[in-house]
């Protein structure tokens, strides 16, 4: 009986490190999509969404089925309830990579981003990527050493956030408001993407140690 129990709790964990896999491969397609105009890739990442609101759902099924019929507690109920929120942080990451593959297929054939700024997304999306395969990560391991790594890697992210509006209050900026508003709303999903990925790291931690290492993006 107890092994069945820790079962499930261990295929609790991998669904969500799995939905961090998915979600970091649409942001990877959504970025590439962005960049290189490609309406295909922009349409995968779009029609995949479902794929990962599923793995939300499938995931908070399983949580519930532990609260409902095991009443976990201690370390037990922490990893319910922090998969639960865990859940809801990476089908959000989905989203935010739905919506850049969105804002690509809106814009096609014509790119979205001039060239002066892509160098900047292309390396959003890198940061963006690897913060959700280490988030993966710190799922599979617990690893709290790595859980904190996330934080740092965040502030990449924050600072290539910060930049663009340097970029756009600029007085030689000569690509209308059409391109600005486009460039301020894609460079929040990336760092609103980096901000949910940091979110499921403090929760390991919370998993871990029993304290929620600072506030929670919403």
């Amino acid at each position: 009986m107890r092994d069945a129990y820790q079962h499930q709790l261990d295929e609790l964990s991998s669904s969500l490190a799995d939905m961090c896999a998915h979600v970091a491969t649409a942001l990877e397609k959504a970025t590439t999509a962005l960049l290189g105009v490609n309406l295909q890739l922009a349409e995968e990442v779009i029609s995949n969404d479902a794929i990962i609101d599923r793995s939300r759902e499938h995931a908070e099924r399983q949580a519930f089925a532990l609260l409902a019929l095991q009443a976990p507690v201690a370390t037990d109920l922490r990893i319910v309830v922090a998969a639960i929120h865990g859940a809801g942080d990476i089908e959000r990451m989905g989203d935010l990579a739905l919506h850049i593959a969105q804002t690509a297929r809106r814009r096609h054939p014509q790119p979205a981003l001039p060239v002066e700024v892509a160098p900047y997304f292309a390396e959003m999306g890198r940061v963006g990527v690897a913060l959700a395969a280490k988030a993966g990560e710190v799922i599979r391991t617990r690893d709290l050493a790595r859980a904190s790594e996330l934080e740092a890697d965040d502030d990449a992210m924050d600072d290539l956030h910060k930049h663009m509006f340097s970029v756009l209050m600029d007085r030689n900026w000569a690509h209308g408001i059409e391109a600005a508003v486009d460039i301020t709303l894609l460079a929040r999903f990336y760092e609103r993407y980096a901000d949910h990925a940091v979110a499921v790291a403090r929760r390991i931690v919370y998993v871990v140690t029993g304290h929620m290492p600072g506030p929670v993006p919403s």
